[in-house]
């Protein structure tokens, strides 16, 4: 990471005026605004990561990054998610941020449109997009143009875990069993990688489809 920069001399040079498209993370636009952002890869386990899921403080840290890359937008922002993509050579169906879920729906305007699965889709196989836009009064408001796909919830129904619901000791867990995760719900291993203490599941649930888990924070129940 020593040796990587996002910020460059073209960038220090150009004219500040200029209409241009500026490529950042969202730590780099601490302070900035910009009249259009887009904030891609609004998914579980990406945005917010897995890894800020095993404690409240890394999720808050998270979502007040969230709340960084909104407030630059100063006209429109459209945010968007995949519904599956290429991670680590595997394709998975993708569980839109809950970060998407906590903004007002009156503010949203939702457009969803599927395409075919072909070569030239690459690791995206649809996409949702939700914007938001400011009037002069410096509240949002709905944009105005074609009619689209209106929902009070952009997430699936969540899970709700079974009665009495607990984690099980998954040092025996096996490809083929059948489990319960809290939040994703019921599904099947399909496949057991890695070394002991850090063992990787790759697991097929029946409403969100396969997703990759570590054992040691998955929290699953064995059902047989």
């Amino acid at each position: 990471m020593q040796d990587i920069a996002l910020l460059t001399n073209d960038d220090n040079d150009k004219d500040p005026n200029a209409d241009t498209v500026s490529l950042m993370t969202i730590h780099s636009s601490k302070g900035l605004e910009f009249p259009i952002v887009f904030i891609v890869g609004l998914e579980e386990n990406l945005f917010p990561s897995q890894l800020s899921l095993n404690s409240r403080s890394e999720l808050e840290e998270e979502r007040r990054l969230f709340y960084v890359a909104v407030t630059r937008a100063e006209k429109k922002l459209l945010l968007s998610y995949a519904t599956s993509r290429y991670r680590w050579g595997t394709l998975n169906n993708c569980e839109p941020s809950r970060f998407l879920d906590e903004l007002n729906p009156a503010c949203l305007a939702l457009d969803f449109k599927p395409r075919q699965t072909s070569a030239s889709a690459g690791s995206f196989q649809g996409e949702r997009i939700a914007w938001q836009q400011k009037d002069s009064d410096d509240t949002f408001s709905k944009p105005k143009p074609k009619p689209m796909v209106k929902t009070t919830s952009i997430l699936p129904k969540a899970h709700k875990p079974t009665a009495g619901f607990a984690p099980s000791d998954t040092s025996n867990l096996q490809v083929g069993m059948e489990v319960e995760h809290e939040r994703f719900g019921f599904g099947k291993v399909v496949n057991l990688e890695g070394n002991k203490g850090d063992i990787k599941a790759t697991i097929f649930f029946k409403e969100l489809g396969q997703k990759q888990l570590l054992l040691k924070f998955a929290k699953l129940r064995i059902i047989q």
